[in-house]
């Protein structure tokens, strides 16, 4: 399968340095990169990518956005966020609106290549320091709900427990010495439990609900 990826970021040294990455990636290719998301609704409608690289701080229509609209027009789209600063209030709202996935854009190559791909088999990359502000954010936000352990089995308690903590698909396969098709067969049932759509959904409804 060739990973389609459509970049926006406003520096444009990141731009073409995104683009040579992904174009000399095996089986990636990028299939545009743009300053802004004024158009994002058209330039997504056309060139029809797989995962959507967004950067969040860019001017006139910024990345949180971008991602409403990809979210409201091309659900079947990743997006992945990425930001230069650790900024708690956009990640927070990054991924109440859908987000995939989220980057600072100090991760290096090759962990940002191997999220573009965890993202596309259903996982929900995000460099550990995010992953740790995730936890902090939604253990601090008040919920009147019980807990609720929507009927997970234990592996899928055990594999929930995991997203959480931000590790990837084939983290979770180390970790429980399983397959990665066996953790994404576990995960696609996790979702119809919690009636979400990705990992990161299901991470922020697991921790507001207090599965975890």
């Amino acid at each position: 399968m060739n990973i389609r990826v459509l970049v926006y970021d406003d520096n444009k040294a990141r731009q073409a340095a995104l683009k040579l990455l992904i174009d000399n990636t095996t089986n990636m290719s990028c299939v545009g990169t743009f300053n802004n998301c004024v158009n994002v609704v058209e330039q997504v409608e056309e060139a029809r990518p797989d995962v959507v690289l967004m950067d969040i701080d860019m001017p006139i229509a910024d990345g949180i956005e971008g991602l409403k609209l990809i979210r409201r027009h091309a659900p079947n789209v990743f997006v992945v966020m990425q930001t230069v600063f650790e900024q708690n209030d956009k990640i927070f709202e990054a991924i109440r609106c859908g987000a995939h996935g989220y980057f600072l854009k100090t991760t290096d190559s090759a962990k940002l290549v191997e999220g573009i791909r965890d993202v596309c088999d259903g996982g929900a990359p995000m460099t550990s320091i995010v992953a740790r502000k995730v936890l902090h954010m939604f253990h601090h936000q008040n919920s009147a709900d019980p807990k609720n352990h929507f009927d997970l089995t234990e592996r899928e308690f055990e594999i929930l427990s995991f997203l959480v903590k931000g590790l990837s698909y084939k983290m979770i396969a180390d970790a429980c010495n399983i397959t990665y098709h066996t953790v994404n067969w576990h995960c696609k049932k996790i979702y119809e439990k919690l009636h979400v759509h990705s990992a990161t959904e299901a991470v922020a409804k697991a921790i507001q609900h207090r599965v975890v």
